[in-house]
Formats: structure tokens, sequence, C-alpha cells
């Protein structure tokens, strides 16, 4: 009998994980955004991310970040971060700060949406 309590035990310590992640709601998803209406306010972000190699003076010096081919819920969370203050770089912040929800699901949407290219294409 013991080592039925103990096999119960034990395979009920197995499952735990299992039952608390079905217990945890899964996070919201993005907004859906329309690409062609982010086509239309990219020219702020082609000016530092549409550059191949691109590399910043200010606030420090470093590579910018493609955005073509990248995940559209990615690129939301990252816009309400710097919005927030999470995320720190000024010109980051200042231009998330100027951009309503919609407008950062539709740029996700047109970045998510156009094709990374590299040197070599």
């Amino acid at each position: 009998m013991k080592r039925l309590v103990t096999c119960a035990a034990l395979a009920f310590a197995a499952l735990l994980p299992a039952i608390a992640a079905a217990q945890t709601p899964a996070p919201a998803a993005a907004r859906a955004g329309d690409p062609n209406k982010g086509a239309q306010r990219v020219a702020m972000c082609q000016g530092c991310h549409g550059i191949p190699g691109w590399r910043t003076a200010f606030p420090e010096v470093y590579r910018v970040p493609k955005l073509s081919g990248q995940n559209p819920s990615y690129i939301v969370s990252a816009l309400k971060e710097y919005k927030s203050g999470d995320r720190g770089h000024p010109t980051m912040k200042a231009i998330a700060a100027s951009l309503s929800d919609d407008d950062m699901a539709n740029l996700a949407a047109y970045f998510s949406q156009t094709p990374l290219t590299t040197a070599a294409q």
C-alpha cells in the first residue's frame, strides 16, 4: 500500500507543471495591424532602421537593429516599452510617445511582412 501511495504521489508531482500551465491564462494576442497603414507611417523608422549596417552615435555607438521580418508581437512590445520608459533610448522614446496602439500594430504588421535582406541578397 505504501508503494502505491508513493507512486501516486510521484505521478501527481510529475503532472503539476502541466496542471499549472493549463490554469495560467495565455497572454493576450497583439492586435492585428494593417501593413498598408503601417507603410504610410514608416518614414520615421527608415532613417535608421532602413539603412544596412547603420550605426548611431547617440547616446552611444551601436548597430541599429533591422526591423524587416521581425515578429510583430516583439515590435509592438518594444514600442510600448519605449513609450512607458521601460526602455531608455531617447530617440525611440520620443518616437514611441507619438504612436497610438493602432500605429504600433500597423508598423509591426508592415515590418513583419517586409522580407529581411542581407548583403548577400
